[in-house]
């Protein structure tokens, strides 16, 4: 396993590092083995960005909160209390390591729009090749349902394509992940390898949190299928642990190493997978279906049979079966109006019927994913 682990760790250049706000309101010396870490790891000739919680944990520390804020507004208000601490302790502790930081924040927005994505990849970029670490959050003071990641594991899977990580390190309170939930049972086993994270059973995937947090094992995992996808490895790990990112680069077992799948997305096909958020859907017969789900092929006018929602070409829209079960999701090239007219045509009617055509395909297989 060591080994194997060595391989991985030898291949890597950039890495994701989403810290928890259970690890950094145990005790204030994770600010400083962050830094410590971060500082060995860009000894060793790589690069390391940090998706940080903690601004709500620190705001309610700060406001003398016990528990954590029903509302978004006042969430927002604690937040926004918090992340100005946060960052203070980051500097303090990385400037003590003779690093530096920069705060990076972002909404869902910021990467569902692809000019707005590119724009915070070459900020981020950037100020890695300055030799300065960001510390990435979500824009907790703004953020509201609409635009909101839903918790920093999904947001540190998606950095990864922002930023192309080899690695993705997530610490946690917890040791990884376990065959049965190691709150309720002491002598649950952990798991040190996951093949292939969209095998998991369900049961594995409980949902048990912390009063800080957002996001239990269930959302570790969906992070790592996130970044397995995008052809990385994830490692869930105690971050309250000393010397853990010292641990993790020396290739030794701790934690559960999440291997990648073989067949990646590229980063345009990931970011419509994972990045967007689609805002139409279109319904097609059980043949297109078997086309696009087997034979690699793209959506054509023929294969609809109905449209749903409003949206423009260029807009990532769902592919679902006359169900309504989603199985794949693209860049439609054709509006809601224009596919409601041509649905159901072949290709070679589109331009009789709106006067002009675009192209033959409503979505190309170079813009789709099966989801």
């Amino acid at each position: 396993m060591k080994d194997f682990r060595k391989k991985i760790i030898k291949k890597t250049r950039r890495i994701v590092i989403k810290v928890g706000s259970a690890v950094l309101a145990s005790e204030e010396g994770v600010f400083a083995r962050l830094s410590d870490g971060v500082r060995e790891i860009r000894r060793s000739g790589r690069e390391a960005a940090i998706v940080s919680s903690g601004a709500i944990a620190l705001g309610m520390k700060r406001l003398g909160l016990k528990d954590k804020p029903s509302t978004i507004p006042e969430r927002q208000a604690v937040a926004a209390v918090g992340q100005g601490s946060l960052m203070a302790m980051y500097d303090s502790a990385f400037s003590q390591a003779g690093e530096k930081v920069a705060q990076v924040l972002l909404t869902h927005d910021d990467l569902a729009s692809r000019s707005r994505f590119l724009n915070a990849r070459n900020t981020l970029l950037t100020l890695l090749r300055l030799g300065i670490t960001p510390i990435i959050n979500e824009n907790d003071t703004v953020a509201v349902e609409e635009i909101k990641f839903g918790d920093n594991d999904t947001l540190s899977a998606l950095a990864t394509n922002l930023i192309e990580a080899d690695l993705l390190i997530i610490l946690s309170d917890m040791d990884g992940l376990y065959d049965t939930d190691p709150k309720k049972n002491p002598s649950a086993r952990k798991l040190p390898l996951i093949e292939d994270v969209d095998s998991l059973p369900a049961e594995l995937l409980t949902d048990s949190t912390n009063r800080f947090g957002t996001g239990g094992i269930r959302s570790k995992c969906l992070a790592a299928r996130k970044a397995a996808h995008f052809g990385i490895s994830t490692i869930i790990a105690n971050g309250s642990m000393p010397g853990v990112l010292s641990m993790i680069l020396n290739g030794d077992d701790v934690g559960t190493l999440f291997l990648p799948k073989e067949d990646r997305l590229t980063s345009w096909k990931h970011w419509i997978a994972f990045s967007t958020r689609p805002t139409g859907r279109i319904f097609v017969d059980d043949g297109a279906k078997a086309a696009l789900l087997r034979g690699g092929k793209s959506l054509l006018p023929s294969g609809v049979r109905d449209v749903d929602g409003s949206f423009d070409a260029g807009e990532i829209v769902h592919c679902v079966d006359l169900k309504g079960m989603e199985f794949a999701r693209g860049v439609a090239n054709y509006g809601t109006g224009e596919i409601q007219k041509i649905k159901g045509l072949k290709s070679s009617e589109i331009e009789k019927v709106l006067g002009y055509k675009v192209c033959d395909e409503l979505i190309h297989r170079d813009n789709l994913v099966l989801v």
